[in-house]
């Protein structure tokens, strides 16, 4: 570049902003081709794949020591987590499990009445709440409340460094941390979910005495004669299956967060995101299972 014309104080400040070669990659790199992004993709996937794989082994592992006595955890942690997942989780079960009541017997008064069938709203709502409607709402309100809340949580220890001073003294992060989480959550979904059948029932016998006039007795007849043990069992087991994967999904997402206070909201984000599609997926594969089973 000529620079003749320019003054010198100008000509040296050049020959100083010169004397500095160009960091590598200071203009950003090259945009990728479609097949790139493809690969990168695959495998980003493939490691996320191979990191959860090996952290379900890990928990494999502690649950196998727990039961021979050689996982180290606070109890007070553990009765932490029972309540925190239960008793404050009532309210938000009541209103939405109500709700969904409401919303299966206005569906099947709209239809069923029609046809001169209101009785069986009754069936319609218990079989409803307690085969799929509560164990999967239930495992998706505790994915935005306690997954969440676990990922926050992992996800803070991890940027104080807390979980390294964990592993500076010989304490498995998963034994201490993780394994309380699952057990409460797994041990207190059951209960919710059965809680959601009862309060869901009870908003389907709201409509039916306020808007079908079907009298109490009749449509509580109606309920305990359209479902079986077996309907109450199928939803208990998948309330316990999704339970287990929204913790694993909290608590993964936590234990791998970045080290700054934006790395702890997006591991928030992506327990939630990740914990909804693994109950959304399991509950799919549930009722392929059930099908060919004929359950």
């Amino acid at each position: 570049m000529n620079t003749d014309g320019l003054s010198k104080n100008m000509q040296s400040l050049l020959t100083l902003a010169n004397a500095v070669p160009e960091r590598k990659n200071a203009k950003g790199a090259p945009a990728k081709s479609m097949l790139a992004s493809i690969g990168y993709s695959t495998k980003q996937l493939y490691i996320a794949f191979e990191n959860m794989t090996e952290f379900i082994g890990s928990i494999s592992i502690s649950f196998f020591n727990l039961s021979r006595g050689k996982v180290k955890f606070l109890w007070g942690d553990l009765f932490y987590f029972i309540q925190d997942c239960s008793v404050t989780s009532l309210p938000i079960v009541l209103i939405i499990s109500f709700l969904m009541g409401l919303i299966l017997a206005f569906i099947g008064a709209i239809q069923l009445q029609a046809f001169g069938a209101g009785i069986y709203v009754a069936n319609l709502v218990a079989l409803g709440m307690t085969r799929e409607m509560s164990p999967l709402m239930i495992a998706i309100i505790m994915t935005g409340r306690t997954g969440a809340s676990y990922a926050a949580q992992l996800g803070s220890m991890q940027v104080n460094e807390e979980i390294d001073a964990l592993k500076t003294t010989v304490i498995s992060p998963i034994d201490f941390l993780v394994l309380p989480r699952i057990i409460a959550l797994v041990l207190m979904i059951p209960l919710l979910c059965l809680y959601g059948d009862l309060v869901g029932i009870l908003g389907g016998m709201i409509i039916s005495n306020t808007f079908l006039h079907i009298s109490t007795s009749a449509y509580i007849h109606q309920t305990t004669s359209s479902i079986s043990i077996m309907d109450v069992v199928v939803g208990v087991v998948k309330s316990i299956i999704f339970g287990l994967l929204v913790a694993i999904a909290g608590c993964y997402q936590g234990l791998n967060c970045g080290r700054s206070s934006d790395a702890v909201g997006i591991a928030t984000t992506k327990a939630v995101v990740t914990g909804i599609l693994y109950v959304i997926i399991a509950d799919a594969i549930f009722e392929i299972i059930l099908n060919i089973l004929k359950i």
